[in-house]
This record gives structure tokens, C-alpha cells and sequence, in this order.
């Protein structure tokens, strides 16, 4: 539910079913217990995200998305934003999977662009927030049900006004023809690039951060290996936000958390095997290598994933036996190079030893 709102006072703290795959590197060990206690750091990845059938990743290998936080100290407020999430009481909610029509699941669908496509103009309720474009927005895009109605569009081709391997998202998006195609906002990405949005911009989510490499792809899952942050929602969130977020829509209460907090599953947590499958145990090692981020305002701790009729009620619902209150928020300020750019020092490299060892 994206809470989209015109700039405010900026506190930084630092479809169907597609036949797309996206391949990742070896899944990595977590290593920070309950306690806070770190195990050695991982050392820096040498591949990242691809899309399979293109060239284009999905942003660099060292970007924040793609950096483990395991060797990352415990945020100061992780208690009380975790109080102000029902932490106690609460069970993780996967915000996709089958649905009662078979052709529709429930997920945020997404889509390669096919190559040939023309381009429209979209009107922008947040104009001065969105990127003008135009975008790869056509009848066949596939659209998010329910109020929020993102649109994902990969176009892994240079086109003639944007580059090769570009990401283009949009919220409350309605196709029309003949230019008239609207929108809440929208933003457009370079997948090849770290730059985030200008300072306090909104995109196709309230914290002005991009969508698609924040799901839970079945594809990732089913090779065994995801590599990234999963993005989830709060019911509350504060009047600010911590890099690489750049935009708050929260409520003027510090007890929240900001857009953009990282949150941590512990690495003593553990389900059986027979309540939770391969599936389910390759989503518990990625909140415990990446983590969540606080991406919009929505029910506490309900963390997206793509629209795609392969997914059962058994992998899904093995996942709502998560609690809550085995998360702990961490402090991933020493991660950042610059507060424009999502570039993070990655585990077993001197700037990181240096700021976060």
C-alpha cells in the first residue's frame, strides 16, 4: 500500500506467470546470533544478480540490496521500532501465492520488455516526484491487483531515451491508449548504475526505493540462492528515513521505524525440515544473510513477492510460521560510500573492516 505524499521535512540518519529466471550466487551463512554476537564476515561476492537471457543485473554486485548485513551491530532503536511492529504477537505474512483463480495469484507481477516496443507518455499525479520518462507501459503489461497497481517493466535494450537494462516501476498505473495512460508516480532505473532518487523523492513506494529487487521470486527460490533484501511493510512508520530510503509517508511518532530500517532474523532461529521445505529454508537463510527492509506502509510484516502460478499454499504458508520477535533491527550506516549512491563496502574488504569491523 503505497502511502505516497509530496516532499516533507527529510531526516536522514546517515501478470501472469513469466518464463524469466534470476540467477544469483551461492547463498551465503549467516552470522549474527540473538545476542548481537558476530561470527567471521563474509567475504565480498564476485557475481551478482542477473537476468537470464539478457545482460543486465540487477544493480551492481555491491550494491546495498546485494550486501550481507550479518556482520552488522544492532540498531540502538531496534527494540522500540520492533514494540511499535507487534513484534511480540505478530507472524510473518508472505504478500503473494495463490489466490481463488488459478490465472490470477496474488504478488506484484513484472515483466521483460519485448523488444519493439513503443513507448508512451503516463501523467503523473506526483509529477514533480516521477521521472518523466516515457515508459514501456502497453495493454500487455501486466498490473498489479488490489489498490496499489505497480507496473515492473524490465527493457533489457537501449532504447532512444533510456539506457539498456532499465527498470521502470509505477504505482496506481492505468493503461490508456493514445498517450493518455496514467499514474500515481513513477521512477526509472538504471540497472547497471547505484544512483538512487534525488533527496526526499518518492517512487513507485512510499520510501522512494525501487520494487522488483525487493521480491521473493520463485525462480530465485527454486534454484536454492537468493541473494538480496526482501521488502516489507509496517503499519507505522516515522516522519523520516535511513539511507538508501529517500522518502518518508509515516506518522509523527519516533516510536515507528523510518523507512529504509533493516531488519536482521536471527541466526539461531531454525525450522524442521518437515515444516519447512527447501523452499521455505532458502527464504529463512536470506532474511538471515540480507534481511527486510521497511520499503511502505502496509500490515506489519507482510513481505512481497512476484505474481506467478507456481507457487503452492504449502510454500506459502510454511513461511507464516516466522515470528516476528525473532527479528532485530540493525545499524547499517558503516555500509555507506556516499548518501546519493547505494554503493555499500562489502564484508572482507578493507573500507569495511575499516568502518564496520
Amino acid at each position: 500500500m503505497s502511502g505516497l505524499k509530496a516532499s516533507r521535512t527529510i531526516v536522514v540518519a546517515t501478470v501472469t506467470t513469466l518464463t524469466v529466471v534470476l540467477s544469483f550466487a551461492a547463498p551465503m551463512n549467516s552470522a549474527l546470533a540473538t545476542s548481537g554476537r558476530a561470527t567471521p564476515h563474509l567475504q565480498a561476492k564476485t557475481s551478482g544478480t542477473l537476468l537470464p537471457g539478457t545482460k543486465c543485473s540487477v544493480f551492481p554486485v555491491d550494491n546495498v540490496w546485494n550486501t550481507p548485513i550479518t556482520g552488522l551491530p544492532v540498531d540502538a532503536n531496534s527494540a522500540t521500532w520492533l514494540s511499535s511492529m507487534a513484534a511480540a504477537s505478530t507472524d510473518l505474512h508472505p504478500d503473494y501465492g495463490p489466490s481463488g483463480n488459478p490465472k490470477t495469484p496474488y504478488g506484484i507481477p513484472w515483466k521483460i520488455v519485448p523488444a519493439g516496443t513503443r513507448f508512451t507518455k503516463i501523467k503523473f499525479l506526483y509529477a514533480s516526484e516521477s521521472d518523466r520518462g516515457p515508459y514501456p507501459l502497453t495493454a500487455a503489461t501486466p498490473i498489479e491487483g488490489g489498490s496499489d497497481r505497480h507496473a515492473l517493466m524490465v527493457d533489457p535494450s537501449k532504447s532512444s531515451t533510456s539506457k539498456a537494462c532499465t527498470l521502470f516501476e509505477t504505482y496506481d498505473t492505468h493503461y490508456r491508449t493514445q498517450g493518455r495512460s496514467t499514474a500515481g508516480s513513477g521512477a526509472i532505473w538504471n540497472l547497471n548504475s547505484n544512483a538512487l532518487r534525488p533527496a526526499g523523492f518518492t517512487s513507485a513506494d512510499a520510501a522512494g526505493l525501487p520494487i522488483l529487487p525487493g521480491l521473493v521470486n520463485y525462480d530465485e527460490i527454486a534454484s536454492g540462492s537468493m541473494n538480496h533484501a526482501i521488502r516489507f511493510t509496517v503499519e507505522c512508520s516515522q516522519q523520516s528515513y535511513l539511507w538508501p530510503a529517500r522518502h518518508e509517508a509515516g506518522q509523527a511518532n519516533p516510536n515507528c521505524p523510518p523507512m529504509g530500517a533493516r531488519f536482521r532474523l536471527n541466526a539461531s532461529f531454525t525450522l524442521p525440515a518437515a515444516s519447512c521445505s527447501a523452499f521455505c529454508q532458502t527464504v529463512l537463510t536470506t532474511m538471515k544473510t540480507y534481511g527486510l527492509i521497511v520499503a511502505d506502509n502496509g500490515s506489519n510484516w507482510y513481505f512481497q513477492g512476484t505474481a506467478d502460478t507456481r507457487w503452492t499454499n504449502n510454500e506459502v504458508d510454511q513461511l507464516k510460521l516466522i515470528p516476528a520477535n525473532q527479528f532485530v533491527a540493525v545499524d547499517e550506516s558503516c555500509l555507506m560510500v556516499s548518501a546519493n549512491s547505494a554503493q555499500a563496502k562489502q564484508p572482507g574488504t578493507p573500507a569495511y573492516q575499516q568502518s564496520c569491523g
